[in-house]
């Protein structure tokens, strides 16, 4: 079996700042790091949302992380905080090969071993939530192929700014958050900028994302505004830092799930959050788009989506994902 660094060519990988590699695995530019809030700044350099792409021909196939850190989150098991999820194929064809994750606290390796057909096949690894991430080794036969991926179908990558629930608390395994599933159901590539309580709108990231190439933004801080004030004060300016860099760029509108723990609270949230999205529509701008978190659980076992009445589980994301598809699979096919 030969080894190779997930740093190496022909090696993709996708979500992170590829500048920073092969020493950091982190998802902001150290530039807007040091801008950045202190929360923003520390969960910037976990690789959320990053993925390790290839293809080969290799019949065997072995996946070990290294990570710098391995720290017990409250909500999230050890799968879904220093995991790293491995699918086979693409498009409708994906299908899902394990995981490497370590095999407790102690640990800060995983590894994952698997066959496949010896035909040419992309592989995807979803990279760790919640740790720093040191390398990723992949082992193939001596013999096997190694190829840049197939490209994406939508090779502009969406770009999702939100809160811990936009970083995929609290899936079972990183794969599992909406916005995995979404990339795979839409074969599009992604950026995950998610920062667990600390995304709140600032101006700092408002100016980087508009600088971004991106086919849609997401925009979900809703639940990391601490009250209402600072919500009303943040949410239009933010859109329109990115509107005025970016005039034609399809925007999508989210408002946040846990809507059952204090209903009063949230349907003044929607109301903030949908008058930037109609004043955009008043002035004419039709490449807005709105969807209301209070639908994403449906109205049966709406309890059952949630680890804790706020934070989706599996169930949860699963449910997100289908109410936010077909609205983004219009948009990308305009």
């Amino acid at each position: 079996m030969k080894q190779y660094s997930c740093t190496e060519q022909p090696f993709q990988i996708c979500g992170l700042q590829r500048q920073l590699l092969p020493e950091k695995f982190w998802r902001l530019p150290q530039a807007v790091l040091e801008q950045a809030a202190a929360g923003v700044a520390a969960r910037a350099i976990h690789p959320c949302g990053g993925r390790v792409r290839f293809r080969t021909d290799s019949s065997s196939v072995t996946i070990r992380t290294l990570l710098q850190t391995n720290v017990v989150d409250w909500a999230i098991p050890l799968s879904g905080s220093a995991g790293a999820d491995v699918y086979v194929g693409r498009g409708g064809m994906v299908r899902y090969a394990g995981i490497a994750t370590p095999k407790n606290y102690e640990s800060r390796t995983g590894s994952l071993a698997f066959t496949k057909d010896k035909a040419m096949e992309d592989i995807t690894i979803h990279l760790p939530r919640n740790e720093e991430l040191e390398n990723v080794f992949i082992e193939l036969e001596d013999d096997a192929l190694v190829e840049p991926p197939t490209p994406y179908d939508v090779e502009q990558p969406m770009v999702f700014y939100g809160s811990s629930i936009t970083e995929g608390g609290c899936a079972s395994r990183v794969a599992n958050a909406y916005t995995a599933l979404l990339s795979r159901w839409l074969d599009a590539d992604y950026i995950n900028l998610g920062f667990s309580g600390s995304a709140r709108g600032e101006p700092e990231l408002a100016t980087y994302i508009a600088g971004l190439d991106m086919s849609v933004f997401i925009y979900d801080y809703d639940h990391n505004a601490p009250d209402l004030e600072h919500l009303e004060k943040t949410h239009e300016p933010f859109f329109r830092t990115i509107r005025q860099v970016q005039p034609g760029l399809p925007v999508l509108f989210l408002t946040k799930p846990d809507f059952d723990l204090d209903r009063e609270t949230a349907w003044l949230r929607r109301k903030i959050i949908h008058r930037t999205y109609d004043n955009a529509r008043a002035s004419g701008d039709r490449n807005v788009y709105f969807i209301d978190g209070e639908n994403y659980f449906g109205k049966k076992d709406r309890e059952a989506c949630t680890v804790d009445g706020c934070h989706p589980n599996d169930l949860g994301f699963m449910r997100m994902a289908e109410t936010i598809y077909p609205v983004l699979n219009k948009i990308l096919k305009r």
